[in-house]
């Protein structure tokens, strides 16, 4: 089953660390990505730039409205995810708990929910 991490920490948090300590916590999560595909647990992955980079899309009564910034004012940002093949919950819990960035803020974990088969009514045979 697939499981989604959603890395969020505070931006803030990371602005203040050096350079040093930024590359560091990089090259952290560069080894874990190799740990989790050598397991078979990695799927894919990216980080993000920050919320200052977001554009936010919404489409009300059939037009769309662009607006800068995140979609919500919150104290962590989302920085980037992971998905990760685990066989139930706990081994997904247990793997978002070894994802580096867990130490400065959270991974909301969530099952990827599988879209059913398109339907093929009408196809011709």
């Amino acid at each position: 089953m697939k499981y989604l991490a959603l890395v969020y920490y505070r931006e803030s948090r990371v602005d203040a660390m050096s350079e040093r300590e930024w590359h560091s916590l990089n090259q952290e999560c560069i080894r874990c990505v190799e740990r989790l595909s050598e397991q078979g647990h990695f799927v894919a992955g990216q980080a993000l730039q920050p919320v200052a980079n977001a554009t936010t899309v919404r489409v009300r009564d059939g037009e769309v409205l662009i607006s800068d910034g995140p979609f919500a004012e919150t104290k962590e940002q989302l920085a980037g995810f992971y998905l990760l093949e685990a066989r139930d919950l706990n081994q997904a819990l247990q793997l978002a708990g070894r994802i580096p960035p867990a130490r400065l803020g959270s991974i909301e974990l969530r099952p990827v929910r599988e879209l059913p088969p398109k339907d093929r009514q009408g196809d011709e045979k």
